[in-house]
């Protein structure tokens, strides 16, 4: 038997319900994040705004009540058809974060690394400590019976301090604050609270189930010290050494393959290590950005673009699928969702105060860092999700650290934009837009009658009004 017959019969191919299911399950998710990704920009709120509800409207909090029969035909309880989905919202976010990644300036992190540290620093141990504060206080209908008390605070506590990356990422890029030397700061903030986030993951799921103990502790320090040598040593290498070869073919299609191969193999390294797969491409998509030439920039416009209209939509609109808010409804787990969402967000923003004051930034500094930094999103859904499987939540509790994750990151548009406004736009800024506008494949001048409606002329470098940018995505 040959090895095509042979894998015909061991594998079935994917039923033709399943197919059909899962496109119309694509096309309904990106159709309704379109139409509210536009409406939520008319209304200067950031797409992912309307992406996510796109997920709401469509998932248990709403069309499961309305319409049930239609929500268990199109979004059936089913594990293959969530997978499929899954899996292309997966890798829509592992490009997205590559792409930011991408945007940073090493100059800024070897400039503003300390004042960063310090930022993160406070920005990470006030949500931790008030956070298992609060895991202590909260009442025993919102902890699973055989949930022990200290873990369950601890979880709570880690919940409560993580930033997320995907949600950051996307919110500066809509704004047009990546290339800001505070957007910067943000990122470098994020990432670092992101990378303890899960060590201190990791060491909470240790102390679930097998108990905690030194190898327990040891064993994410040593991973996340191998990602960091990898990284400077044989990443740096091994990325300068594709990006020379990629450029003596001169093709866009090359560029792009290249550049999606390394961002995957890098994210598979990272999960590979206990790490979430977007952290590492995250540090890949730094060393691309370092290491490419801007002709190479230029080149990775498509994908850019498929990312940001199609595959990031479809990944935040799935975020939204899994939230049910109707677990809230009861008044006494509404109050101490509230409650929680207080604590959440003003430990953010207290800790980037304290450390921003000890890192001698200025208060509108601050206040856009604990604005970036408070969005947590994704990140916290999925830690959500490890809550449910170790068993350390319950149907309510997971509903409320969701909610949290839902409505951190719609607070940071409006506090970004008052504070930006009131940061001097500096020659490094301006020369940092250039190579954003070169990863977006943009002209140096967009003439709004040939370059289409969504464009929008520059306005010259230094000039208070630069800062809205070229816009970088149809929405």
């Amino acid at each position: 038997m040959s090895p095509i017959s042979m894998a015909a019969e061991t594998v079935d191919p994917l039923p033709q319900h399943t197919l059909l299911v899962f496109l119309l399950q694509i096309g309904a998710l990106l159709l309704l994040a379109l139409v509210l990704g536009r409406l939520a920009g008319r209304f200067g709120l950031p797409t992912i705004v309307g992406e996510l509800a796109a997920g709401v409207l469509l998932g248990p909090s709403v069309l499961l009540h309305t319409a049930p029969g239609l929500s268990g035909w199109l979004f059936p309880q089913d594990a293959t058809q969530m997978h499929l989905l899954d899996a292309v919202g997966q890798l829509g976010v592992l490009l997205l974060v590559g792409f930011t990644g991408m945007h940073l300036d090493l100059k800024v992190v070897r400039t503003h690394g300390g004042k960063a540290a310090g930022v993160s620093s406070a920005a990470l141990l006030l949500p931790l400590a008030l956070g298992v504060w609060l895991g202590y206080a909260l009442p025993g209908e919102l902890r699973p019976a055989d949930a022990d008390p200290a873990v369950f605070a601890w979880f709570v506590g880690v919940a409560m301090c993580v930033s997320s990356i995907p949600v950051i990422a996307r919110v500066l890029v809509d704004m047009k604050l990546i290339h800001r030397n505070v957007g910067q700061m943000i990122l470098v903030v994020g990432t670092v609270d992101d990378a303890v986030g899960w060590l201190l993951v990791s060491v909470v799921t240790a102390m679930a189930t097998t108990g905690v103990g030194a190898h327990e502790i040891a064993t994410p320090l040593w991973h996340l010290a191998v990602v960091i040598l990898v990284v400077l040593t044989v990443g740096r290498w091994l990325v300068r050494s594709v990006l020379r070869v990629v450029s003596r073919a001169a093709s866009r299609g090359v560029t792009i393959s290249a550049t999606v191969i390394l961002l995957v193999l890098a994210g598979a390294g990272a999960q590979a290590l206990g790490f979430e797969a977007v952290f590492g491409a995250f540090l890949c998509g730094i060393l691309i950005g370092a290491q490419g030439t801007d002709a190479q920039a230029r080149q990775l416009e498509p994908l850019n673009a498929t990312v940001l209209s199609f595959l990031s939509p479809l990944f935040f609109a799935l975020a939204g699928l899994r939230i049910d808010l109707t677990a809230l409804i009861h008044p006494k787990t509404a109050l101490w969702g509230l409650c929680a969402l207080v604590v959440a967000v003003a430990s953010k923003f207290l800790g980037a105060f304290i450390g921003s004051v000890f890192s001698r930034l200025s208060r509108w500094e601050a206040l856009a860092l604990g604005a970036g930094i408070n969005a947590r999103g994704v990140i916290q859904v999925i830690i959500a999700v490890v809550g449910v499987r170790l068993g350390l939540l319950n149907t309510a509790m997971y509903s409320i650290i969701v909610l949290i994750a839902i409505l951190t990151p719609l607070m940071a548009p409006p506090i970004l934009r008052v504070a930006t406004k009131r940061i001097e736009y500096t020659a490094d800024e301006a020369r940092r837009e250039e190579r954003v506008l070169a990863l977006q494949g943009m002209p140096d001048v967009l003439e709004p009658d040939t370059a289409g409606p969504a464009a929008v002329p520059r306005t010259p470098a230094g000039d208070p009004a630069h800062e809205r940018g070229v816009p970088v995505h149809p929405t």
